[in-house]
């Protein structure tokens, strides 16, 4: 992939370990990216929409972390579909699995959820 030509965005949030070490992985590699901090920037039900076309909404909830578990069961069980997942997103950004890579734009895009470093090897393979 020729990283060259494409945009990189790194969504999260900047005090999250997993997304310091993606951001770390791209600096060592003089990967130029842009970092959006979902509390900060906030996220749009489209943004969520375009990666939804890589990605089913069960993969960009984080049903581990501390916002998830601290929903009320209702909240919860009210999660059932895309609609409902993308207003939760929206609502809590938190709530998202960390980081969330795009790279390319919006007509051609890849989207990438979580950080692997061999993942992100295979993703920017030369």
């Amino acid at each position: 992939m020729n990283d060259s030509k494409r945009s990189i965005t790194l969504y999260g949030i900047p005090n999250c370990d997993t997304v310091k070490k993606a951001r770390n992985w791209l600096d060592a590699r003089a990967l130029a990216h842009t970092f959006h901090n979902f509390k900060k920037d906030g996220v749009t039900p489209s943004l969520i929409e375009a990666w939804l076309r890589d990605n089913d909404w069960e993969a960009l909830i984080n049903r581990k972390g501390t916002t998830w578990r601290a929903l009320d069961d209702a909240r919860k069980a009210g999660v059932v579909d895309a609609p409902s997942a993308i207003a939760l997103m929206c609502e809590a950004p938190s709530v998202i699995k960390r980081p969330v890579l795009t790279i390319g734009n919006a007509a051609a895009q890849h989207v990438n959820v979580g950080f692997s470093e061999a993942h992100y090897q295979q993703i920017f393979q030369k």
